[in-house]
This record gives C-alpha cells, sequence and structure tokens, in this order.
C-alpha cells in the first residue's frame, strides 16, 4: 500500500504547485487582456464611442436641462404660417417685413436659419419677362422697380442680421466679393483638426453684404442619428467658418472677430468671443445640455407679419428664423427628443452659452478614464484570484457603482461628462475573465482532489479539500482524535492459499466493506499497510461522536466480516479448496494527537502524529492476546459507556511506562441495556476483583461459570478466561507479593 501513499503525497504536492501556476498564467492573461482594452480605447473605436454618448444621453434623459430663462426666441416658419402666407420659398419682400417688425419690435439679433441661395423669382424683373403680352409701359415699370432681394437686402442692412450658410461635400467657387467673418487663432493652427468640408452653399451675394455676420447652420446627427454635439467652427476649402450659433453671439456682443484657441497639437481649446470662452472638444464642437422642445420660446411667423407676436417675446432676445415643419425637412433628434427642429438646436446651444449650462468634456477625460480603468483592472487583477466569490461580486459592484456614481455626480453637479463605460467595462471584462479563470482552475483542482483522495478520504473530507484546497498545505493541529487500527489474524496462513492475483483480490474484497464502514460513520481512512486499516475520527471535519462512531464502524466491521467469510467458504468449496476464516483483531484509542498535512514540499499525507496513536496500534496487538475482536483504551470506553463493554485488564504495553486500562468492545448498546449483561459485566468486575486480590482459586471457579454465561449471551470469551487462568496457576507458583499493583506488564506488541 506504500505505492497509494506515495500517490496521494506526489499528487497533493503537484495540485499546489499547479494552483499556484494557474493563478500566476490566469493573471498573466488578465494583464495582458487589460492592455488590450486600454489600447483599445486609446483608439476609441465607434462601439465604444456609441456606449460612451448613450450613457451622456441617459443622463439627460433622467435630468434634462431645466430651462429657467428664455434668451433666445425662434420665429416659427410653422404649418400656419405656410397656410396664411403661401408655402415656402416667400417672397423676399414678405421676410423684409418680417425682418423689418422684429427690429422695429426689438430683437437684438436676427439669425436666419435659412439659406437664399437664388435670387428671388417673384422679382418685378423677373416677372415682367415672364409675361411677353405686357405692354410696355408696364414692363418698364416693373423693371425700374428694385427687385424683391435688394429691398430685402435693404432691410438687413438697417438691422442686425446673421445669414445662414451650409456647408457641403462637393466643391463650390466663392464669389470673389463673397464675405467672411475674420476669425484669429490662438496657438496653433487647427484647420486640420476641425471638421472639413469642400464648399459651401451661400446666400445671394448681396443679401451676404448687407448682413453683419454669416454662419453655418448644418447639425449633423452622429453615427444613430442624435444630434449631441455641434461644430462651433468649420474648416470650407482651407477657411474657417463660424456656426450660426457662435455668429449670432459675435454679433449680439459687438465683436469684430472670434477667435480660435488652441493648445499645442492638442486641437481647439475653445471658441473665444469676448467676453465669453466657449469651451469646445478638441474638433471645436460644443456639447449641447438639452432641454426638453420648449413651445414657449416659439413665436409663429405668420403672427409677427400680422402684428400679433408678443412684445416680450421679441425685445432683447436673440432671434433665430427657422421652421417646424415637417414638409420643410429640418428635423432633428436630440437624447431628450426624437422630432427637435433644426433650429431649436441652435437655440439651445445660445441658451447654453448665456445661461452658463453647457456641458462640458474634460480635455483631460481620456487619461483619466484611463487610469480609472487601469486601476480597476489592477483591482480585480490583485484581489479577485485571492478572495472568495461573494467578495469579489461585492468588490466588482462597489467599483462599477462607484464609476457611475461619480460620473453621475460629475455631470448633475459640475455638468462634465466623465465616461463611466471603460472602466466600468474594464472591471466586468476582468472580473469575468477572473472569476471564470478562477472557476476553472477551482474545478481542475477539486477534480485533482477527488481523483486523488476520493478512495483514501471519507466523501465530506474529499468535499471539504475540494472546495478549499488550502487544507493541502502542510502543518497540523493537536485535537482529541479516536484512532483505529483493524489487522487480519494469521494473514501468512490465507496468503499461503493463493496465488498474487487471488490473494489481490481477496484483500481488496476484505478492504472495500471495511472502508465503507469506516466512510459511512464519518471515519477517515488514514493509510493502508498490507492487510492493516488505519483510521481515525474527528479530522478534519468535527465529530463530536467520534468515540462512538469507532465502536460503530467495529461492531459493522464485525458483521460484515461474518458475510464476506460466508462468500468465501461457498466459493472455496466450489473451487475444491482449503477456506481459512479471515478473523480480525481492531484496536480503539481515543486521546490527543496531532493531525494535518504532514511531510515535505513533495510529497506530504494527512495522518496522525502521536502516543496515543502508538497506543491504538498497541491494543490491536493485544486483542489476539486477550482473545477477544476489539480492544478499547480507557479513555474510548469512558466516550462511549452505552456500549457493552468489559474491563480486560491493567496493563504496562510494550514501549510504555504508565500502566493503561484496556477494555472488550462486546456488543451494541442494545446489548448493554439488558439485564443479562449487567449481571454478567456485574460478576466479570467481581472476577477482576478476584484477580487483583490474589484469590486465584476462587477466581478460576468463577472463570468456569463466566464462560457459560457468556456462550448464553453469544459471546466467546473462553480465550480470556483460559489466559487468566494461565496466570492464577503461574501465580501460584511464584506469588507476585503483597504490594502487586495488579498490573500486567505485556512482552510483545
Amino acid at each position: 500500500m506504500a505505492t497509494g501513499e506515495s500517490r496521494r503525497g506526489r499528487i497533493g504536492g503537484w495540485i499546489r504547485r499547479a494552483a499556484r501556476g494557474t493563478v500566476t498564467k490566469g493573471r498573466g492573461w488578465a494583464i495582458l487582456l487589460l492592455i488590450a482594452l486600454s489600447v483599445l480605447r486609446t483608439l476609441d473605436p465607434a462601439p465604444i464611442e456609441i456606449l460612451r454618448v448613450k450613457t451622456f444621453d441617459l443622463y439627460q434623459q433622467i435630468e434634462p436641462r431645466e430651462v429657467t430663462q428664455r434668451p433666445v426666441t425662434i420665429v416659427d416658419l410653422d404649418e400656419k404660417s405656410l397656410n396664411q402666407v403661401g408655402q415656402w420659398p416667400w417672397p423676399r419682400t414678405t421676410v423684409a417685413e418680417m425682418v423689418q417688425r422684429l427690429t422695429a419690435m426689438g430683437a437684438v439679433v436676427i439669425g436666419f436659419d435659412i439659406v437664399f441661395a437664388e435670387p428671388d423669382r417673384m422679382s418685378p424683373a423677373l416677372v415682367q419677362a415672364s409675361m411677353p403680352g405686357l405692354d410696355p409701359e408696364m414692363r418698364e415699370r416693373l423693371k425700374s422697380m428694385p427687385s424683391n432681394d435688394e429691398v430685402l437686402a435693404q432691410v438687413i442692412s438697417q438691422s442686425r442680421v446673421v445669414m445662414g450658410q451650409s456647408v457641403r461635400a462637393d466643391a463650390v467657387p466663392a464669389p470673389e466679393d463673397s464675405p467672411t467673418t475674420s476669425i484669429a487663432l490662438i496657438g496653433s493652427d487647427v484647420r486640420d483638426k476641425v471638421e472639413q468640408h469642400a464648399g459651401m452653399l451661400r446666400n445671394i451675394p448681396i443679401l451676404d453684404r448687407a448682413a453683419m455676420g454669416r454662419g453655418v447652420f448644418n447639425t449633423t446627427g452622429e453615427i444613430d442619428g442624435i444630434v449631441r454635439r455641434v461644430p462651433m467652427v468649420v474648416n470650407v476649402d482651407g477657411t474657417l467658418h463660424p456656426s450660426l450659433s457662435a455668429e449670432v453671439l459675435r454679433v449680439a456682443t459687438g465683436n469684430q472677430s472670434l477667435a480660435v484657441k488652441a493648445r499645442g497639437t492638442a486641437g481647439v481649446e475653445g471658441i473665444v468671443i469676448r467676453p465669453n470662452l466657449i469651451r469646445t472638444d478638441h474638433k471645436g464642437r460644443v456639447w449641447v445640455y438639452f432641454s426638453h422642445m420648449d413651445p414657449e420660446k416659439y413665436v409663429s411667423a405668420a403672427d409677427v407679419l400680422n402684428g400679433t407676436a408678443p412684445p416680450e417675446k421679441i425685445a432683447g432676445k436673440l432671434v433665430l428664423i427657422g421652421t417646424s415643419a415637417v414638409g420643410l425637412l429640418d428635423i432633428k433628434s436630440s437624447p431628450v427628443d426624437a422630432f427637435l427642429p433644426g433650429v431649436e438646436v441652435h437655440a439651445q446651444i445660445l441658451e447654453n452659452i448665456l445661461t452658463n449650462t453647457q456641458l462640458i468634456r474634460p480635455r483631460d477625460a481620456l487619461g483619466q478614464e484611463l487610469v480609472a480603468g487601469i486601476a480597476a483592472g489592477l483591482l480585480m487583477i490583485v484581489l479577485v484570484p485571492m478572495v472568495r466569490a461573494r467578495w469579489t461580486a461585492l468588490l466588482g459592484f462597489v467599483s462599477v457603482a462607484a464609476m457611475f456614481g461619480f460620473s453621475w455626480w460629475a455631470f448633475q453637479s459640475q455638468r462634465l461628462l466623465y465616461d463611466p463605460v471603460y472602466p466600468a467595462l474594464v472591471a466586468t471584462l476582468l472580473y469575468m475573465y477572473l472569476t471564470y479563470s478562477n472557476y476553472v482552475r477551482e474545478e481542475k483542482q477539486k477534480a485533482q482532489v477527488r481523483q486523488a483522495f476520493g478512495q483514501y478520504l471519507s466523501p465530506a473530507l474529499v468535499e471539504k479539500l475540494a472546495s478549499d484546497p488550502s487544507h493541502l498545505k502542510l502543518g497540523g493541529e493537536m485535537r482529541p482524535m479516536t484512532l483505529m487500527f483493524c489487522d487480519v489474524r494469521g494473514f501468512t496462513t490465507i496468503s499461503e492459499l493463493f496465488d498474487a492475483e487471488g490473494l489481490t483480490r481477496l484483500i481488496n474484497r476484505f478492504l472495500t466493506p471495511m472502508t465503507d464502514v469506516i466512510m459511512a460513520r464519518q471515519g477517515t481512512i488514514d493509510k493502508y499497510m498490507g492487510d492493516c486499516i488505519m483510521a481515525f475520527w474527528n479530522a478534519p471535519l468535527d465529530d463530536p461522536e467520534h468515540a462512538r462512531n469507532a465502536c460503530d464502524s467495529a461492531l459493522a466491521m464485525i458483521g460484515n466480516l461474518k458475510g464476506l467469510n460466508e462468500a468465501l467458504k461457498r466459493e472455496a468449496e466450489e473451487e475444491n479448496r482449503r477456506h481459512v476464516p479471515i478473523n480480525i483483531g481492531i484496536g480503539l484509542n481515543t486521546g490527543t494527537v496531532c493531525v494535518g498535512n504532514m511531510g515535505s514540499e513533495q510529497r506530504f499525507d494527512y495522518s496522525v502524529l502521536g502516543d496515543d496513536v502508538n497506543l491504538a496500534s498497541r491494543l490491536e496487538g493485544q486483542s489476539k492476546t486477550y482473545g477477544v475482536t476489539v480492544v478499547l483504551g480507557e479513555q474510548t470506553a469512558r466516550l462511549a459507556p452505552e456500549y457493552a463493554q468489559v474491563e480486560l485488564d491493567l496493563i504496562r504495553v510494550k514501549g510504555k511506562t504508565v500502566p493503561v486500562r484496556i477494555f472488550a468492545l462486546l456488543g451494541s448498546p442494545d446489548m448493554a441495556s439488558s439485564s443479562e449483561w449487567q449481571i454478567f459485566k456485574a460478576r466479570h468486575d467481581q472476577f477482576l476483583a478476584l484477580y487483583r486480590g490474589q484469590r486465584w482459586n476462587e477466581m478460576t471457579e468463577m472463570g468456569v461459570a463466566l464462560r457459560a454465561e457468556a456462550h448464553a449471551l453469544g459471546l466467546d470469551l473462553d480465550g480470556l478466561y483460559d489466559l487468566y487462568d494461565g496466570r492464577a496457576d503461574d501465580y501460584r507458583a511464584a506469588p507476585p507479593g503483597e504490594d502487586w499493583d495488579g498490573v500486567f506488564v505485556a512482552t510483545s506488541k
């Protein structure tokens, strides 16, 4: 059986080394995953960006901007206006009338979210050309009248107006005399950083020259069609142009120019329209903090033309002229509204700037998010393999919650946009990977433990070791335990009846039912030594009934052995060979011993050490001497008083100086509770008293009667009483002396 012990030790050491290697390997892959995720964030592919902006959308949906001031009014070319005035485009004289009325009502600036790219077809000169039958006088009169565009240009020149422009993907040559807004560069040239376009759709020159400013009104949605960021400046064929909202603000503040502030190679930092610094991202875009569409800021263009528009909505306001009419195809989507007139995007940008409610994405946000992600990842890499699953789950939840909590706080109280998704994604992915890695490692360890120890240890112990392989560490503890040694008597004689293969089968047939009995009663098999079994109770699992379970096991082993002997006898008769029944001797002893995994890093056994272990072995050897099957130590007998047991002797075993009182286990608690047993036990105690009182003849006479009483109980104690008869003969010949203490000194194990 030494081969099995060696295998167990080798596997145990291998499991520990493999576990350490698996943890190191798992962390190595986790670090590579962390590096890959960091590179991925730096590259910022579309899926990562979508997750980020969708989170910012969610914040706005939870807490959209509250409208407390309305510095901007939208004059709406709505369905009502189209019904009253006519389909768009309207005559430029009608537009001129609207501008005149708005200026008269006190509009600070009027901005067009419209481009007048072609001359008005309703101008008098164009009308007369389309009427061939017109009389010459009327034709000349119409020719002499100013065009509608000239009328509008005249009105625009007398007002503070910003004309709208639209960028295009195709190149469109700009007129030589096309006016542009002066844009200064503070810092590096950022024309290659901002949005670039090949061409621009402009107003007819007469209108552009008459206006105080010109601004690009395009508000293109992102990959999912939602408008979140709007450029405040764009590059059209190498020239920088302001957005409509930036230009309206410049004209409103009386600035002759605006400036783009840049920081080295990092791109745009902001747009300077004194006294305001409008912070943007590196591409010159502002993050818009949207409110829900606000009907209170809208005035119908029809009401302006009819003179019924509320004066308070115009006076002192920045006025944008645009449309909410679906047919004019200027409908956008914002994070908080699926349908939003494009002109309102510019209105909300102006409101953000003027009410200081602009959202800001810090320039170092990427760096901070990378640091947070790396820190969260390293935290997972360090702690997840070390901490139990429920704590790692709590750690993961707290980490992710902290990231989202900080991001929400920054948005709500500071209007700063920090991405919680990336660091949370890093923490979650690493947690999932490491948890899975731990699971695979633990399952592998459990399989190894079950394979290595399943045939040696009780199932409960195997599962405990499998669930917590730390039990495989070297070390031990002192604890009270009951120990068993079981050996086959006369094994040499039995072995002569079989060849090597047959003897192996016989030993396995004997050890299997004996082992089943022990394990079924919470026992642990320490080792097999040929035909000998060493087992113990109360380790590593607590067993307060360890002495009783050991006694139960011993009695059950005797019962199983009877069935095995009957089967072996039948087989011997069928094979016409001699049958020698298997008889066993069992020693049980209880005491405090050292138990644990003992050995080297390369080989160790879960075993026990101590004097009480040696005594259990000596007691098994004495079972043959006293003619009984099971010999108990005094402490075992004291812990299992309900069993049928009698004292055998006060003996000094070989190798010990202190005498021990030993007992024979003869039956179950049911036998011990019978009146016949109690009478027998009392008379047996009298027998020992006669022996220790050196009353040899009376002892011998009582021994004869006790043999018969034992037989009546189904017990064979003839060998025990024969032993005492022999001692009596010896002591008659050589009396032990008056000071004899009744101790018998054993000369054999």
